[in-house]
């Protein structure tokens, strides 16, 4: 990981979407620094598409997508996408999973929930849990006391262990029944909001992010960012990102758009 100063400008300068994770990248300490929520509002002024990509529930994904200065919003990691559309006034949402089948794998969820908060002491699910529409939320250090990594492994494994997919954030073991993650919706929302081929077009994308359940984005985009928080995980990841901001969370955020937007300001200054 080099520091994001590293990054050359012309690689800067040519970032036209920019994803971040939301807990520990742009906030700090459980908050939204003001100066994070302004370099949201100074990228999107500035040309750059921008959309968390975030574990969050849909409850808070349908607020952000309508309330920030946001091209939408993926949330509870890969699950949906949420854009919303002012001019027509309308929220457009699109689902990796069907409503029916969503609903049947919440029952399914029902029992892992027992099975971990039975086998795993001092674990809790997530306070956001009701406002959820595809994922169990296991709380191990946001609202509880935090718990060592072999409990938030032994947790991971129950996930998995009852047939389902399993991600560890900074805050939340979140698991799931489904093939998804963040990278495959990211790509649906690429295409159908952004008219964008992630594929082909990954060069021009920056992703930023803090935590091991970044890591399918962190492998994909060559350019991505992580927070300094990022390096308490290393070594814990399938994938690291290029890049590593100085400060944490949202002000090593500000760091990443900073150097996006000074790239494009130089260039319209040698034109």
């Amino acid at each position: 990981m080099r520091p994001v100063a590293d990054m050359p400008l012309e690689t800067a300068a040519n970032i036209t979407i920019l994803f971040a994770d939301i807990d520990d990248t742009l906030t700090h300490e459980g908050r939204l620094p003001g100066c994070a929520y302004q370099a949201l509002e100074d990228l999107m002024k500035a040309g750059i598409a921008v959309a968390p990509i975030t574990g969050r529930p849909a409850g808070w994904c349908d607020m952000i997508a309508r309330m920030w200065p946001v091209t939408g919003v993926v949330g509870e990691n890969g699950a949906f996408y949420f854009s919303y559309d002012e001019a027509a006034r309308k929220m457009r949402r699109s689902f990796a999973i069907p409503a029916e089948t969503r609903a049947k794998d919440r029952e399914r969820l029902v029992s892992v929930r027992e099975r971990i908060l039975r086998e795993v002491p001092g674990a809790a699910v997530s306070a956001d849990q009701l406002y959820r529409e595809a994922d169990l939320a296991i709380d191990f250090c946001e609202d509880v006391p935090a718990l060592p990594r072999g409990d938030i492994d032994r947790i991971k494994q129950i996930f998995e262990e009852e047939g389902g997919v399993a991600k560890v954030s900074s805050i939340h073991v979140n698991g799931w029944f489904g093939e998804y993650d963040k990278l495959t919706m990211s790509k649906r929302f690429a295409r159908e909001i952004l008219d964008v081929d992630l594929d082909a077009g990954k060069d021009r994308i920056v992703f930023v992010g803090d935590s091991p359940n970044d890591a399918p984005m962190f492998g994909f985009f060559p350019n991505a960012c992580g927070v300094a928080n990022v390096l308490h995980f290393r070594g814990q990841m399938e994938a690291e990102p290029a890049y590593v901001t100085q400060k944490e969370g949202g002000f090593g955020f500000v760091e990443v758009a900073e150097r996006l937007l000074a790239a494009r300001r130089a260039r319209a200054g040698a034109a």
